[in-house]
């Protein structure tokens, strides 16, 4: 026993000093402190988050929602933010990183979970499918553009721009036409 004491307090010495030279953070912590990491060289996209279509469909949406705290007053949820892009990362990614970064609600179902082979936004800031009617739910457009596949499968390239839009008409109110190439809304400027 007397003779394995100096290797119980090596051991011991070792693991103090591994846990006094390691920094140690909850999973909030890293993301709050390592996804704004931006350098002059950096790959980036911006994000934003909208709602505002259902400032003009307040009274068909879920009465425990209509309040500013899930419904902001001007529609925003995140204004247009840049995030740095990493190698292969998705729409879905970089969505992913920003809700946890900015502390926003967020559910989705996972590519293996449904027949659309991505993943799938259910909600977003508590607003989900059909939270506004029986045609509203999540859609995002790229550089302006909607894409016909899922968001965990649009690999984005440097500068792209990603917008979440909450939709009430199934994606007629945001711009997105089934039949046509989908295309943003123009914001009306006044001269």
């Amino acid at each position: 026993m007397k003779k394995d004491l100096p290797i119980i307090f090596a051991i011991i010495l070792v693991i103090a000093v591994l846990i006094m030279g390691t920094e140690f953070q909850s999973v909030d912590e890293y993301y709050l402190t390592h996804i704004d990491d931006i350098q002059p060289d950096s790959e980036t996209v911006t994000l934003e988050i909208r709602c505002d279509t259902i400032l003009d469909n307040y009274d068909r949406l879920d009465p425990q929602l209509r309040s500013p705290e899930y419904v902001p007053e001007d529609g925003v949820i995140l204004p247009k933010t840049e995030y740095v892009l990493r190698d292969s990362d998705t729409v879905f990614d970089v969505l992913h990183r920003a809700v946890r970064y900015n502390k926003i609600q967020f559910e989705y179902q996972g590519a293996k979970d449904n027949a659309f082979g991505s993943a799938y936004v259910q909600g977003i800031n508590y607003l989900y499918e059909f939270s506004c009617g029986e045609t509203s739910g999540w859609v995002f457009a790229v550089n302006g553009e909607f894409p016909n596949y899922g968001s965990s499968n649009y690999v984005l390239e440097d500068g792209d721009e990603i917008v979440w839009l909450y939709t009430c008409k199934l994606g007629e109110d945001v711009g997105l036409l089934m039949n046509d190439n989908p295309q943003l809304p123009q914001k009306e400027t006044t001269q």
